[in-house]
């Protein structure tokens, strides 16, 4: 039995288009006909393509891609929900950053204080929250392309 192929191989053969719209609380992050998705879940990472079949899906903490006109694209992203319907995946996002939105500093600056709360035992340190932190911040350094 041959082993499955990674995700994002699979997205790179497709050809016709859908509807991707990521939201967040805040706002409309993206809404664009796209070629194909790669989405990080909970279970590892889901690849949509157009005429995919209807599902719903958990999203991790980590870094959506997309391609359109024959480029890939990043979004960071931190949980929340996709819906695949009708030739349209919907992402509902607690935050999502486009890389070109993401400050670089900023996230390395997060990166370095989730990493010394982690490494301080103290009793008063949320390690699952300086563990989610850190998540966050590697996901947004990644999508950035650093």
């Amino acid at each position: 039995m041959a082993a499955a192929e990674p995700a994002q191989a699979v997205a790179e053969r497709a050809g016709p288009v859908f509807m991707l719209e990521i939201i967040t609380p805040e706002r409309r992050v993206l809404s664009e006909e796209v070629t194909s998705l790669v989405v990080p879940t909970a279970d590892g990472y889901v690849g949509v393509l157009a005429h995919h079949a209807p599902m719903v899906a958990g999203v991790a903490i980590g870094v959506l891609r997309y391609r359109r006109d024959d480029a890939w694209h990043a979004v960071a992203v931190s949980g929340g929900f996709m819906e695949v319907a009708d030739n349209r995946a919907v992402v509902l996002a607690r935050t999502a950053e486009l890389a070109g939105e993401i400050d670089v500093m900023r996230a390395e600056a997060a990166l370095q204080r989730a990493r010394e709360r982690l490494a301080d035992r103290s009793a008063g340190i949320d390690h699952t929250r300086a563990e989610n932190a850190m998540l966050r911040a590697l996901a947004r350094i990644r999508a950035a392309g650093h």
